[in-house]
């Protein structure tokens, strides 16, 4: 007799937490959108999963009505890998944010991003560190001046999605705080995505860098500061549709559609591209020389971490039976110390 699964709605996955970000914080509506998306993908609360390291979006597994692990600083990755390794039944989601995941956790995120591990990795980028009250971080723009940079930063910043379409990712994606249903949109597909998918959300810090985004936010610039991206269609942008993205030779240019310009003379997104070059060009267009693409950048599939490393696992155990701990630890040289 087949039970059916209770039908959840975005109040039970809410916990009874007083969820505790600054009135205003971006981090809000990103954690508003999770509870809306997570009754649609059919999971019962017990299979899933928020892991976080340390700054103040890794609050967000205290306001899940769900299993989660609040970690430490940097290391959610490598805790997800873990655990999504011995239980892959289960569905990971890791938050993280532009310090947390970027600096210390850096290496962490790339090689759980290379190994194509089946989690989703959900990173907020407010372009500063707000937890520990405005220093500069590894996304804050050249002459950024905060806290810890009273001169203006002299760092490059780092462009998360480069870093995780030079891993190759196999799902890509960003959005932005504001956007509810795009972002709703993109958790969606992400969640739904086999393999390592990786989200970058532009988040507001309204107390200590307000306004970081604005340009890709403010409805009166927004269609000629973003550009929408759709699997198969032309890159068009602007407030009447009449400018795009072609290339011209390797390199991505803006031209005016009418003007000895068509459709067909621009560059069509392909998410399903096995090569990554496009995807990374793409990553690459940067306000104010390009609008800024949205959406899904890339979307293919490759053999997944957890399923081949159980699969060697099995094979293993087929052919050398089940392991014996005190064998293995008797197994050699050994010596007693009385």
């Amino acid at each position: 007799m087949s039970t059916q699964l209770p039908v959840l709605t975005a109040n039970d996955f809410a916990s009874d937490q007083d969820v505790r970000w600054c009135p205003g914080c971006g981090d809000y509506s990103i954690l508003a959108q999770m509870k809306k998306v997570l009754p649609t993908l059919g999971i019962p609360r017990e299979n899933l999963v928020f892991i976080s390291g340390i700054g103040c979006s890794s609050r967000f597994p205290y306001y899940m009505n769900t299993y989660g692990m609040h970690s430490i600083h940097g290391r959610a990755p490598a805790v997800a890998t873990g655990l999504k390794c011995v239980r892959p039944d289960l569905t990971v989601f890791v938050i993280t944010g532009d310090g947390d995941g970027l600096s210390i956790g850096g290496n962490h995120l790339m090689h759980a991003i290379r190994r194509n591990l089946d989690i989703n990795i959900i990173l907020f980028n407010n372009r500063i560190y707000g937890l520990t009250k405005g220093q500069y971080s590894p996304t804050s723009p050249l002459g950024k001046v905060t806290k810890s940079t009273p001169m203006g930063t002299i760092d490059n910043p780092i462009h998360p999605l480069s870093i995780a379409i030079g891993c190759e990712a196999t799902f890509v994606a960003r959005s932005i705080d504001v956007n509810i249903k795009h972002l709703g949109a993109v958790l969606k597909r992400a969640a739904e995505h086999r393999g390592t998918a990786f989200i970058e959300v532009y988040q507001n810090c309204n107390v200590f860098n307000d306004g970081a985004w604005d340009y890709a936010t403010d409805r009166e610039s927004k269609t000629d500061t973003t550009i929408e991206l759709e699997h198969g269609k032309p890159l068009i942008f602007g407030k009447n549709r009449d400018k795009g993205i072609r290339l011209n030779g390797l390199e991505p240019e803006v031209v005016e559609l009418g003007k000895g310009v068509n459709e067909d003379d621009l560059l069509f997104h392909d998410e399903k591209a096995s090569e990554p070059s496009l995807a990374y060009l793409l990553s690459r267009m940067r306000y104010p020389e390009f609008p800024e693409p949205i959406g899904v950048f890339r979307a293919v599939d490759k053999p997944k971490y957890d399923e081949e490393l159980n699969l060697q696992i099995t094979a293993a155990r087929e052919k050398h039976g089940e392991g014996d701990l005190d064998k293995l630890f008797n197994a050699g040289d050994t010596w007693v110390v009385e």
